[in-house]
């Protein structure tokens, strides 16, 4: 169901001004050893944000934050925005780097280019990436300037607000039902899920044969 709430994001912008942030950078390969879907967020980033070596299951409370780094910073502990430049997201395919951002509460991603198969995952786990521009990049990073800056993101005018200025994006509308929604692979199915149970038992009436030993 569409409402104000999820056609709009607002929340507070961090920003990490470096191009090729990888998977492995964003969550390394030691905590992928779970195979829980959700429980990452203090895993994320976890050579940037902590001064010594963390392990599965050692929570951020246990470990040496730091605070140097800006998601540890308490103004930006709580972003829903995370601004990045070009290629976000390249390297493996581990999907555990989405869980990992969304875990931590990031709800949208901006940056000039993403790897594709985090872009992909993104929109998989109710993940906003933006594509923009480098020039419009470059703007938003000037426009942060080092602060706190509270950014409004609307899915249904396809616009991004800071400070004033407007910057637009394109989205194809079945990935923004799918962010506004909440929808996984599986909701999308059972979208059809009347059709393919007529297929099913059409199946059943032409070929009998195949479900003899069902």
């Amino acid at each position: 169901m569409r409402t104000e709430d999820n056609i709009q994001i607002e929340g507070i912008m961090a920003f990490i001004d470096r191009d090729n942030i990888d998977t492995d950078q964003i969550i390394p390969t030691e905590y992928l050893k779970s195979i829980k879907k959700f429980g990452y967020e203090d895993y994320l980033f976890d050579g940037w944000r902590y001064l010594d070596e963390g392990k599965l299951g050692v929570s951020k409370t246990s470990r040496k934050l730091n605070n140097e780094f800006i998601l540890n910073q308490p103004i930006f502990m709580t972003s829903k925005i995370l601004l990045a430049r070009d290629n976000f997201g390249c390297g493996s395919s581990r999907e555990h780097a989405v869980w990992a951002l969304r875990d931590f509460g990031i709800q949208v991603i901006i940056a000039s280019s993403f790897g594709d198969i985090f872009y992909n995952n993104c929109f998989k786990n109710g993940l906003l990436p933006i594509n923009l521009s480098r020039s419009v990049i470059d703007r938003l990073f000037q426009l942060s300037a080092q602060d706190a800056q509270l950014v409004k993101v609307c899915l249904q005018s396809r616009n991004i607000y800071l400070q004033g200025e407007e910057f637009s994006f394109n989205l194809e509308d079945d990935l923004a039902d799918r962010i506004i929604n909440q929808f996984d692979d599986i909701d999308i199915s059972l979208k059809f899920a009347d059709k393919i149970s007529c297929f099913e038992q059409d199946r059943i009436t032409k070929r009998p044969w195949i479900f003899y030993n069902e």
